[in-house]
């Protein structure tokens, strides 16, 4: 594995693909190419897989690490999950045996300097995973007014002090525009400087980066899109596995699989079901797989995940 980089829940992503000889799978979301790689070892000596990834450093680095050692069977696409229902039947992948979706950021881009996804690894405000599509973060900072910043610390962080580090915001960039994670990260601890009487494993930060990220990039839309496009690749038996890591996240994959679990959705007065919609999947995991503490110690990026599986049913 490459250094600095460990995927999360992996044996428990291995369990739930149950990857075999002649399957196919979908990793959404390449990163590393650390669970694309077990898929395929347990998938030898001729599944295949297909690996997409918005960021075209992550597909260019698991093609450079991975290409030689398991050729064609590996297909690559720079693409956004969002965009799941026409890239992978026109790869070749429009029957699957498995899909895969860990969400968040990889630890490549967390070290990446130069789109400032951290505050630790510090750079210029980007936050996009496909640098030619969308807007920067600085720039949704330097043009949202008060009101509107604060809906998106609200929406897409949770912020609890939302207004008030949207009015600093707004009030620091008539002197200079906000423009790198560091003078972000700097600005919101001095807003809501961290209680020296908690212990505190979080930067104040956190949740206003989280939800800058997230907006620029759109990416619970691209979730709901994305859900719905692998439920109809899967084969009857294929598996949906999620790794989320905030409950923005996994609200929204657990709400998806309890809806496609239930099936109908006639209002509860009616007496019979008249939508006809038959349930599509069932639960594998019930409750979600968290990390042991054991990986959590190895790995402090996996303590927030949450594992989320379910299968197929057959139509």
């Amino acid at each position: 594995m490459e250094e600095g980089h460990l995927p999360v829940l992996l044996d428990e992503v291995i369990e739930m693909l149950a990857p075999a000889p002649g399957s196919l799978h979908i990793d959404t979301t390449l990163g590393g190419g650390g669970h694309t790689e077990r898929i395929l070892e347990a998938a030898n000596p001729d599944g295949r897989l297909l690996g997409l990834d918005a960021d075209p450093a992550a597909i260019t680095r698991v093609e450079a690490r991975l290409r030689p050692r398991f050729g064609d069977r590996l297909v690559l696409r720079q693409a956004n999950f969002g965009d799941l229902a026409t890239v992978a039947p026109a790869a070749g992948f429009a029957a699957v045996d498995g899909c895969l979706f860990d969400l968040g950021l990889s630890s490549f881009q967390l070290a990446d300097t130069d789109r400032g996804f951290g505050f630790r690894a510090g750079g210029p405000l980007d936050m996009r995973f496909d640098t030619s599509r969308g807007v920067p973060a600085a720039e949704l900072l330097s043009t949202l007014d008060a009101a509107e910043l604060t809906a998106v610390f609200r929406r897409y962080g949770e912020e609890p002090k939302a207004p008030r580090i949207a009015r600093a915001i707004v009030e620091a960039r008539r002197v200079a525009p906000v423009t790198t994670a560091e003078e972000l990260a700097a600005l919101v601890e001095r807003v809501v400087p961290p209680n020296p009487r908690l212990r505190r494993r979080t930067h104040p930060a956190t949740r206003v980066f989280q939800a800058l990220r997230i907006a620029v990039n759109q990416e619970l839309e691209a979730l709901q899109a994305g859900l719905a496009a692998a439920l109809d690749l899967l084969r009857p038996g294929g598996r949906l596995v999620v790794l989320s890591y905030h409950s923005l996240e996994d609200r929204i994959v657990k709400r998806f699989f309890q809806a496609e679990r239930r099936g109908c959705v006639c209002a509860p007065e009616v007496p019979i079901c008249v939508c006809g919609r038959n349930p599509r999947l069932r639960l594998v995991t019930n409750p979600s797989i968290t990390p042991s503490d054991a990986e959590i110690a190895a790995n402090p990026r996996a303590r927030s995940a949450r594992l989320r599986a379910a299968e197929r049913l057959a139509a």
